[in-house]
């Protein structure tokens, strides 16, 4: 079985420098916006809870548990992330319908409100970025940027023995948009657990 080094050999080398060095770049912009949408909405919503509470809308009320295995962080990290989401009406605690004894998180009215709000945002961003691409363009970078992060998280996952990132878990990309509108599928910025702890 050919090994990673033998098979970096017999791929191209400056291919493989490119495809590097551009994914550095990737990162280093995205930290530097932070992709946060555009007006006044613009980087008003951190990393870590635009992922928390896109977590929320999208699986539903679960405990600190449930949510830290699903993002691939520790509980300890949720909990500390959650706090402010709490503290400013975003997030509620409620009693688990099953078990009252158990308490889930669960996204608020305005926390929706407000996670819509930031989405909208976000998609802008995105149609601006990309405009003058085809929206199959945009589908395949869409499906090939996935694919890059589920990846990075089953690789990291494999070194570290810890449970599959944000970007793993997320489901695969929805059909292409109408022309003038973007997919809001998060890049390896958002989606990658070291991202989803900075706050």
């Amino acid at each position: 079985m050919p090994t990673s080094q033998d098979m970096t050999t017999e791929l191209d080398p400056g291919l493989l420098d490119a495809l590097q060095h551009q994914v550095a770049v990737f990162a280093r912009r995205a930290e530097q916006t932070r992709l946060g949408g555009t007006g006044q909405l613009r980087n008003s919503m951190d990393r870590a809870a635009y992922l928390l509470l896109n977590r929320l809308d999208q699986e539903g009320p679960m405990g600190v548990k449930a949510l830290a295995a699903g993002m691939g962080i520790d509980s300890s990290t949720v909990t500390r992330q959650v706090a402010p989401l709490v503290d400013t009406g975003l997030v509620k605690r409620t009693s688990h319908p099953e078990d009252g004894r158990a308490v889930v998180l669960q996204l608020s009215p305005r926390g929706l409100a407000r996670l819509e709000e930031v989405r909208s945002s976000r998609r802008q961003l995105m149609v601006e970025v990309t405009e003058g691409w085809t929206p199959d363009e945009r589908e395949s970078f869409c499906t090939l940027l996935t694919r890059f992060n589920t990846a990075l998280s089953a690789r990291q996952s494999a070194h570290t023995g810890g449970p599959a990132t944000e970007s793993a878990a997320t489901p695969a990309p929805a059909p292409t948009a109408p022309s003038g509108t973007a997919s809001t599928t998060e890049g390896p910025a958002e989606g990658s657990s070291e991202s989803a702890q900075t706050s």
